[in-house]
C-alpha cells in the first residue's frame, strides 16, 4: 500500500502574516525561513496525527483488496472518494461504479467496503488498484480547527527559536508540551 500526494493544499492553515505577528517580526528578511517553517510544521503535524489539514488530493495504491474487503484509509478526515480504478491483466484501468462500494467517511476510521458483491480483483500483481481521495477539513485555513492552527503557530515559533542542527531523539528535538496538548484531542484512538 502506498499513499501518494496528487495535489497539495492551495493555502497553509496559517498565513505568513499571522506567523510574523505571532513571532513579532518586522520586515521581510526572514520570510523564506518562516514560510519553510510553516510548511515543515504543517507536514509534521499531519504526519504525526494522520491528518490532512487543508483540502488535498491523495491517491491510495493497493496491490489487491484486503481480506474481508474493507479498505481502511490511512488519512483523515476524508471529504470524498473521487474514483476507484482497478487494472486488468493488460494494465487497462476500469472505473468502479460508485454503487459497488460504500465510502464510510465518518469518524476517525474512514473506510471503503463492498456494497454487496465482491469487488473486482486486479489483473496485475502490483499496483492494480488506485483510489483517489479528497482529504482535509476544508479548502480554507479557517476550516482547520483553531487548536491545530494554534499548535502550528507554537511549533513554528519553537523551530524559529531553535535553529541549531540537532540529533533526532535528542532532548532538544522534543516538541514543546503545549503543542502536544493542543493536538491531543485530534489523535486517532483505537479501541
Amino acid at each position: 500500500m502506498a499513499l501518494v500526494l496528487v495535489g497539495g493544499p492551495a493555502v497553509e492553515p496559517v498565513s505568513l502574516a499571522q506567523v510574523k505577528a505571532h513571532l513579532r517580526l518586522d520586515g521581510d528578511s526572514e520570510d523564506l525561513l518562516v514560510a519553510s517553517l510553516i510548511l515543515t510544521s504543517r507536514l509534521h503535524i499531519e504526519a504525526a496525527l494522520g491528518l490532512a489539514l487543508v483540502s488535498q488530493q491523495w491517491r491510495l495504491v493497493l496491490h489487491d483488496w484486503p481480506r474481508g474487503g474493507e479498505v481502511r484509509l490511512p488519512l483523515r478526515p476524508i471529504a470524498d472518494v473521487s474514483e476507484i480504478r482497478v487494472k486488468d491483466a493488460a494494465g487497462v484501468p476500469a472505473v468502479l461504479a460508485p454503487a459497488s462500494y460504500v465510502a464510510d467517511l465518518a469518524g476517525n476510521a474512514p473506510r471503503i467496503v463492498s456494497a454487496g458483491a465482491a469487488l473486482p480483483r486486479p489483473g496485475r500483481i502490483a499496483a492494480g488498484i488506485k483510489i483517489d481521495l479528497m482529504a482535509g477539513y476544508g479548502p480554507e485555513p479557517d476550516d482547520v480547527p483553531a487548536p491545530i492552527r494554534h499548535a502550528l503557530l507554537l511549533l513554528v515559533a519553537h523551530w524559529y527559536e531553535h535553529r541549531d542542527p540537532i540529533e533526532i531523539g535528542a532532548q532538544d528535538a522534543v516538541i514543546p508540551d503545549a503543542v502536544s496538548q493542543l493536538l491531543k484531542p485530534f489523535r486517532s484512538v483505537r479501541i
